[in-house]
């Protein structure tokens, strides 16, 4: 009886609660009619819940989304299909499905008749703003009697996955040699018949070890030049996205983080039209996409792992080892310390191609925020190691930043050069 009762809507409480009102002035007032009068109030909305929490509506429903992946800001269309088998209350049923609030607003429908053993098909947009694994229903009937005193919800369809990628951006262009192998600008040594091996050199940077200086060209050129040791080529490029919470301001979809999600997306698209493969990994070497068979080399493998990416609470860099594995880097930062940019450029060797787009995540932030340590000193820092670099800010299309980096990597230390000696 309590579960019946509390099905009853403010209605049926308020008459509820005025019949034993009722009741008690009759005993008061010695009142045998209205004792009866109080009665009948109280006996209807009892009987309302009764009749409602009994009803056999007799539907079944199934939902279909068209598509079920779809990018941020996109739109799909949702398909709800109802067979009814029995006969519905006399007060109707209100339709409403689960959506939540990145969807947008709970859609409702009112059904007062249905034609028996037949599908009705209920039809709804939704256009999400915020990436993520989403879950669409449970679609929930409510069941009330016809004058409106008791109200109870029945399922009727479960939940359907809906995953919302990030949204791609069209970029242009490639790093210059990107592709070519793991040595600066994708040079590859060049073999003179049965004489010495091709020396390939390019001019001597500081911190450079001066044992590889290469004496001829030295003379030859009059600059110091210094050897570039031929590396196995590994073949790829590594992404690495830079996903600790306390490196993004912003919230919502207008985040540095969705920013930085959306541009890692976009570069590893690119590259995949252009036949290079990508390993997606987060700022301590975790593995979120590629690295292992051909997976690397699906376009929804790496959307769906950025989708379903969460901030994380890891306060630095700290991958450890080389987070490129040998091969070139693309790495997508935050706000970074200097000692966080150290640990990271510490793993990188010299000779390997080596990007980063450094987020100027004040031009993110809010008013309450706390501030962010400013690129200029992270950009310095991965200059010096031999680094391509380029800060991004909102303002600036995404396109135009990737345009930057590859501009950096053509011009981040002079060009490799190879010669016969």
């Amino acid at each position: 009886m309590a579960g019946t009762l509390s099905g009853l809507t403010t209605r049926g409480r308020c008459l509820l609660a005025a019949g034993f009102a009722a009741g008690l002035c009759s005993i008061v007032l010695n009142e045998r009619d209205l004792l009866r009068v109080a009665a009948f109030v109280i006996a209807l909305p009892v009987l309302a819940a009764m009749l409602a929490s009994r009803a056999r509506i007799g539907l079944r429903a199934a939902r279909f989304l068209y598509p079920s992946r779809v990018p941020v800001g996109g739109a799909t269309e949702v398909r709800v299909e109802i067979r009814s088998n029995g006969r519905l209350p006399s007060g109707g049923l209100l339709l409403e499905d689960g959506v939540p609030y990145a969807l947008g607003s709970k859609p409702r429908f009112v059904v007062e008749r249905l034609p028996r053993n037949a599908v009705t098909p209920l039809r709804y947009p939704l256009q999400p703003v915020l990436r993520g694994i989403q879950q669409v229903g449970p679609l929930m009937a409510r069941v009330t009697d016809p004058f409106g005193l008791a109200e109870f919800d029945r399922e009727l369809a479960g939940r359907s996955k809906l995953i919302v990628v990030p949204k791609v951006t069209q970029l242009a262009g490639l790093p210059g040699g990107s592709g070519m192998g793991s040595g600066d600008d994708g040079s590859i040594r060049l073999r003179a018949g049965q004489g010495e091996d091709d020396a390939v050199v390019r001019p001597y940077r500081h911190g450079d070890d001066l044992r590889k200086v290469h004496w001829r060209s030295t003379a030859r050129r009059d600059e110091l030049m210094v050897r570039v040791e031929e590396r196995p080529w590994r073949g790829g490029t590594t992404v690495l996205l830079d996903h600790r919470a306390a490196a993004h301001r912003g919230s919502g979809p207008g985040s540095s983080l969705e920013w930085a999600v959306s541009f890692a997306a976009s570069v590893c698209l690119h590259l995949h039209h252009f036949g290079h493969q990508i390993r997606l990994v987060s700022e301590d070497g975790k593995v979120l996409a590629g690295g292992s068979g051909d997976g690397g080399h699906s376009d929804d493998v790496v959307l769906d792992a950025l989708a379903a990416l969460q901030p994380s609470h890891r306060r630095d860099l700290a991958c450890g080892t080389d987070p490129g594995g040998g091969q070139e880097v693309i790495a997508i930062l935050g706000a970074a310390a200097p000692g966080a940019i150290s640990e990271l450029v510490r793993f990188r060797p010299r000779g390997t191609r080596s990007l980063a787009v450094l987020l100027d995540v004040s031009a993110w932030a809010g008013g309450s925020e706390d501030s962010a340590p400013e690129p200029k000193e992270a950009e310095r820092l991965l200059q010096g190691a031999g680094w391509g670099v380029t800060i991004a800010k909102p303002s600036t299309p995404m396109n135009q930043v990737w345009q930057q980096l590859c501009f950096s990597a053509a011009y981040r230390g002079g060009v490799v050069r190879t010669e016969v000696v």
